[in-house]
């Protein structure tokens, strides 16, 4: 059951704009393969961008199932997010250029590298969890166990994106 509220859609973007990595889950024949990439956000555009490589094997998963999820955590503050999208891949140079940051510099000399392709995420939902901390987390889990209620740990929902 999704919910339309517009805050929650707002605060699905602010948490992945916190967290700032996802890690991407691609389908790979029947499994499904997960590795971190760094999100670019466009919320004008209701997109989330990478950049990839063409020499692995996301691109190609991508082409033939485009469905994808990103997953957003920060466990030390108990904030996740979890997201259903579709993915397309793009040789949008232009794009690329304007992507290319430091992380990027990790992985290729410059934008100028021919292998870097665009990773284009149009979400269609999401579900978010937004705790108090770590430390209040246990606290009121602890406290329920004692008191045989459920704890309240902090937001959760599912937004239509």
């Amino acid at each position: 059951m999704a919910n339309d509220n517009a805050g929650d859609v707002d605060r699905v973007w602010d948490l992945m704009k916190k967290i700032g990595f996802a890690m991407l889950v691609t389908r790979d024949g029947d499994k499904l393969r997960a590795r971190p990439m760094s999100a670019y956000l466009d919320r004008d555009a209701n997109t989330i961008f990478f950049l990839t490589d063409a020499r692995r094997h996301k691109d190609d998963e991508i082409a033939r199932h485009p469905s994808v999820n990103l997953s957003f955590a920060d466990a030390g503050s108990q904030k996740y997010v979890s997201l259903t999208g579709t993915a397309v891949v793009s040789d949008d140079r232009a794009k690329i250029k304007e992507l290319f940051s430091t992380p990027a510099k990790a992985w290729w000399d410059s934008a100028e590298d021919p292998n870097i392709r665009v990773l284009k995420v149009t979400p269609d939902d999401a579900e978010f969890w937004d705790s108090p901390g770590t430390v209040i987390s246990y606290v009121k889990m602890a406290a329920a166990a004692v008191t045989n209620t459920r704890p309240d740990i902090g937001e959760n929902r599912k937004v239509s994106m």
